[in-house]
């Protein structure tokens, strides 16, 4: 394994500050730093460029980012074991890292980042990872205060992001990210690179903010499409129900048939469903 830096191999970080992976924070440590290297090129050009990365455990990702050239570093971790490991990478490179103790869903980003625009590059921890996605995908306002984000996912969850109407993995997930972004998965991820090796491939999912997406509010396109998928194998007339509004007008004002099915209907449907749902409360 070749080296980015003149710092200690990772294994050996691990070992001095006893950084044994947690099921419960959902870590799974990459030892490889030619690997956390091609994630941190995957964001490229990282010059003059700030990264949000959540999660950085032992900090394999955050010596990728900043041996490539990333101008500053805003390390989220929640895991107090980690902050010393990372101490010693911000020591490394002066002026450069900031390491924020704390939980990534609840970061206040404008306070942490100020009128710049970041990306987001990070090998999520399995146990948050959709639901941070899911929050930065439904951030207000918009554009949102990146302009890429460059994640790691199970590659089930990665298949979900990216997926199209009619596709089997096609669901909330998908109408989400294809609303606001464009999402394509870059390459996978052998479960022999992580410590301790998960069940699943991992994938690489590269999601680029659309500037004037379809206008729609989010909380409402959420409540629409969780109603929809929740019940996916019913016809929209039934899974609707739970809206509380008139079903039929609902379908017919967005111009979908009522035996339709959540999978059969593409973003700009569910974006349509969701304006009418306001206008059927406001009336």
């Amino acid at each position: 394994m070749g080296s980015i830096d003149d710092l200690p191999p990772l294994r050996d970080v691990i070992s001095r500050h006893g950084l044994r992976p947690k099921k419960s924070l959902g870590q799974n440590f990459l030892h490889d730093l030619n690997l956390t290297a091609r994630i941190a090129r995957a964001a490229e050009p990282l010059e003059a460029t700030t990264v949000v990365e959540v999660g950085p455990g032992p900090g394999g990702l955050t010596r990728a980012l900043l041996s490539l050239g990333a101008r500053r570093v805003v390390a989220i971790e929640r895991d107090e074991r980690a902050i010393a490991a990372l101490e010693e990478i911000a020591a490394y490179y002066p002026g450069r890292l900031d390491i924020v103790a704390g939980d990534a869903l609840e970061a206040d980003y404008d306070a942490l980042l100020g009128p710049e625009r970041a990306a987001i590059v990070a090998n999520l921890p399995y146990n948050v990872g959709t639901a941070l996605l899911i929050q930065w995908l439904t951030a207000e306002p918009w554009p949102p205060f990146y302009d890429q984000m460059v994640l790691m996912f199970q590659r089930e969850v990665a298949e979900r992001i990216v997926a199209r109407v009619g596709d089997k993995a096609y669901g909330r997930l998908a109408v989400l990210a294809g609303w606001r972004t464009e999402a394509k998965i870059l390459f996978d991820v052998s479960p022999s690179a992580f410590v301790p090796p998960p069940s699943v491939t991992s994938s690489v999912v590269r999601l680029v903010p659309i500037e004037r997406p379809i206008p729609c509010d989010s909380e409402t396109l959420q409540r629409v499409t969780e109603a929809a998928f929740g019940q996916r194998r019913k016809m929209l007339r039934q899974s609707l129900k739970s809206l509380g509004v008139d079903t039929a007008a609902l379908l017919a004002n967005a111009n979908i048939e009522p035996t339709a099915r959540a999978e059969e209907i593409d973003v700009a449907g569910f974006v349509a469903l969701a304006q009418e749902y306001v206008k059927l409360k406001l009336a």
